[in-house]
Formats: C-alpha cells, sequence, structure tokens
C-alpha cells in the first residue's frame, strides 16, 4: 500500500485566523500543520521592527499560535514548519521553546533556519533590479532588508535531525508543504516531476482558506456555506504526489473543482514555468477531479530543473503617505465635501505643500467608480465621507495633509465631523536575482538541554 502524509494549511497570511488552525490540529489526523504568514513586505517591516528591538523581527501573532496549537500538536504527534520567523527565525525559535516550557512540553525540539539575509552580499555586487533594470545601488540608504528566497534542502534538514517545529525566514511559500514531503517519501532533490507535482501541493495549501471557498465566494454565482467559520485545507499526498484536498469534516466552506482551480492560477504568471528556489514547475497538465463531497483530486504536475539564481525581496522606503477624512451629513452634505475638498486642495497650494501624487475622494459617491458614476445619480447622498490623500518625501510632508483636513472643523463648510488624519513610511519591494552560491541557509536548534530550570 502507498504510503500518505495530511499536511493542514493553517495560516494563508500573517493576521489569518487562529480558530481553524486549532480546528485542524485536533480534528484533522495530520502529519504536519503549516503556516504561512510571510508576504513580500511583511518581512521589511519585521526588519525595521529587528533594527529597533533585536529581540523583535518575527510574526507579532507567533506566541497566540503557538500556545493555541502546540499542546494539540504534541498530543496528535503533529509537526509545525512555518516562515513566521520572518527577519528573526532564531528569536522565534527562542520564543517557542519558551512557550512549550510554559505549556509543559519540555522535550519539544525547535528548529530555525537563517540565512535568507542577503543584504550584504547583495550590496557587494553589480546587481540590477529586475523590476525596472536600474542598478540596486540606486536605492541607496532606503534599502531596509534584501531576503533570498530559500528553497527546501535547509527544512529538510532540519526534520531529518528530529525537529517538531521548524522556523523559517523568506522560503518559497511551497516549500513548507514541500519540504516534508521530500523528508517523508525520501524524494531526490533533482526528482524534477515530483518535486513539481509538489510544489502543486505546496502552492494548493498555501493560501489557506483560499481554497476552501473564502475567496472564491460571489453570493448569487459562486455562493458558499458557512464562511463565517470557514475551514482551513488538508492534503492528503501519496507517495507520488497526487492529491486530495479537502478539510474537517463538519467546518464550515467547501471543496470543488472550482475552488481548487482558481487557487491553482493564484498569482501564477506561466502555468507552464512557475519558478521557484527548488524547481521549475509546470501546472499545464494538472487534473482536478472531484471524487466526492468536498473531496478533490489533483494530478498531473511536472516540472523541469531549478534555476541558477535565487530571487531576492528587496524591501525599501519607497516615500510616505499623509491622509486625512472628514464626514458631512444631512442636505447638500455631497456639495460641502466636494467644498472641502476644494478648499485643502487650494490650502495645499498656497502653502506650498510638496507632494508627487494627490488623491481626493467622496467615499461612498465616487471613490469606486470616479467621476463616471456621477451622471447617472437621480438623488444626493444622505452623508459622504472627504479623503484627501497624498504621496510625500518625508515624514513631516505627509503630516501637512491631515493637518489641513482636521482645520476644516471650523474653517471649512458647515458641520464636518469625525475627522481624523495619519501620516506614515510606504516600505515597498523590488526584486533582484543574486547566484544561488552565494546564499548559505543554516539551521539551528534552541535545544532543550541548553536550558537551566
Amino acid at each position: 500500500m502507498m504510503k500518505s502524509l495530511r499536511i493542514g494549511g493553517g495560516a494563508g497570511y500573517s493576521g489569518d485566523r487562529i480558530e481553524p488552525a486549532v480546528e485542524l490540529a485536533a480534528n484533522g489526523k495530520l502529519d504536519y500543520l503549516i503556516f504561512e504568514c510571510l508576504a513580500e513586505r511583511t518581512i521589511a517591516i519585521a526588519q525595521q521592527a529587528k533594527m529597533r528591538d533585536p529581540a523583535a523581527g518575527y510574526d507579532p501573532l507567533l506566541e497566540a499560535r503557538m500556545r493555541a496549537v502546540l499542546p494539540l500538536c504534541a498530543q496528535n504527534r503533529i509537526r509545525v514548519v512555518t516562515n513566521m520567523g520572518a527577519a528573526n527565525p532564531r528569536a522565534a525559535a527562542a520564543k517557542t521553546r519558551a512557550i512549550a516550557r510554559e505549556l509543559g512540553l519540555p522535550d519539544l525540539r525547535v528548529a530555525a533556519v537563517d540565512g535568507d539575509d542577503v543584504l550584504e552580499a547583495l550590496l557587494a555586487g553589480d546587481y540590477r533590479i529586475a523590476d525596472n533594470g536600474e542598478p540596486v545601488a540606486s536605492l541607496g540608504e532606503r534599502i531596509v532588508s534584501a531576503n533570498a528566497y530559500l528553497g527546501v534542502q535547509p527544512l529538510v534538514q532540519a526534520l531529518a535531525a528530529g525537529a517538531d517545529v521548524v522556523i523559517t525566514g523568506r522560503v518559497a511559500d511551497p516549500a513548507l508543504a514541500l519540504a516534508p514531503l521530500v523528508h517523508e517519501f525520501g524524494w531526490r532533490l533533482d526528482d524534477w516531476d515530483r518535486l513539481g507535482q509538489g510544489t502543486v501541493v505546496g502552492h494548493l495549501l498555501e493560501c489557506a482558506g483560499q481554497i476552501t471557498g473564502g475567496y472564491y465566494a460571489d453570493p448569487g454565482r459562486k455562493d458558499v456555506p458557512g464562511l463565517a467559520r470557514l475551514g482551513f485545507p488538508i492534503a492528503e499526498v501519496a507517495e507520488d504526489g497526487s492529491v486530495v484536498i479537502t478539510k474537517v469534516a463538519g467546518s464550515g466552506g467547501m471543496v470543488t473543482v472550482g475552488t481548487c482551480s482558481e487557487q491553482l492560477l493564484y498569482e501564477i504568471h506561466d502555468p507552464a514555468a512557475y519558478m521557484t528556489p527548488d524547481v521549475v514547475a509546470d501546472f499545464s497538465g494538472v487534473q482536478i477531479v472531484e471524487e466526492g463531497p468536498d473531496r478533490v483530486r489533483i494530478s498531473g504536475g511536472r516540472g523541469k530543473p531549478r534555476p541558477a539564481s535565487l530571487k531576492v525581496s528587496i524591501g525599501y522606503v519607497d516615500s510616505y503617505v499623509g491622509e486625512g477624512q472628514i464626514s458631512y451629513a444631512g442636505p447638500g452634505a455631497a456639495a460641502r465635501g466636494q467644498l472641502a475638498i476644494d478648499i485643502v486642495e487650494e490650502r495645499l497650494q498656497l502653502t506650498g505643500a510638496r507632494y508627487s501624487e494627490l488623491r481626493a475622494e467622496l467615499i461612498g459617491m465616487n471613490a469606486i467608480s470616479g467621476q463616471m458614476a456621477l451622471p447617472e445619480r437621480t438623488g444626493e447622498p444622505s452623508e459622504v465621507r472627504v479623503r484627501i490623500a497624498a504621496r510625500t518625501g518625508s515624514l513631516q510632508e505627509a503630516t501637512v495633509i491631515g493637518n489641513e483636513v482636521e482645520a476644516l472643523y471650523t474653517c471649512g463648510p458647515a458641520g464636518g465631523g469625525g475627522a481624523t488624519r495619519s501620516a506614515r513610511q510606504v516600505v515597498a519591494v523590488l526584486s533582484a536575482l543574486i547566484p544561488r552560491d552565494l546564499v548559505r541557509p543554516a539551521v539551528h536548534f534552541e535545544e532543550p538541554q541548553d536550558e537551566t530550570a
């Protein structure tokens, strides 16, 4: 009989719900539980947090997630793989060990995988930004972080050494599920077709509730039951890589050919050449067959040799945004809202405010459809909310925008209320490629014997 493995997708982004992961750990009969919590900008923001505090820089929900699932995972012999380490996997691993001790799990083995931080290597070479062809050096001191997408090798190493929990920084999202498959089934790292099919599995799981109907739902066209208690996915993977996607019986949502097809195509530029650090996966021959209620079999993924270079996600300070909002209600609300916009725009000109982009809108009236929506209106709205935002070159310049909107309380049209203002830094992301041999991942264990009572 062919060996199989059950992997649960416990999170699809940093702020995802924790409750469905608890349900998976309790009732999913899992071998592995993965948490995919690291978006492109997330690690740059985490790097800034680490600069302020060397013990910070990992996912802010790490502690809550670990406290919720570790007792169940220990009880049910479920191993955890996650990228919640963000910019500081070793601090995240140390925190997880401390939580395990508090929970009465002193023998839990926690491994951190790092080495994805390649800022020094990137700055030392003559590399180009893939998005625009400019030298990486052109970003100057605005660069916050540079992290290469690691593959499965260090994760497999950690699992082979007995880790119960593996915490990484920047890895390719599918690697969180592919690593357990490589480890458990003994797949070679040059078995391109199996790695390609395993990448299909990881890609299907990485966004959690999207594949069980969350992102699929569209009332009247694609109705999904029980979204308030959406169940997260389980992958039943056979040794050849073929997989059945399902969920915990009785949980909300659904698993259908439609939900799986949409997730398979999610964020895929070329289905025949989906590039990861481990393999160039080919999804073009994938077959999706519904076997029964909430059971969909997916097979046919293939692969080609992995790329020679690794993608690097570069976080940098792009600009600053200043924003102000204020509401108007009652007769003439739209006219007063438009007058408020006119006043602020003129004030910004009069005071010489500096900005590169300005947006002003009446939310609920023209924020989505713009001016195209206005000629069709037959009546006046009873309330509008003015929002004015501008992109600037400094935080000081950004604060001016909200200040001018707030001043409308006494200097603008009648009846303004609920004013808010904010100014924030904008961290953006660009990409580059770096030779694979310049990236040196490493595994570190937070060993129980290293701790003293």
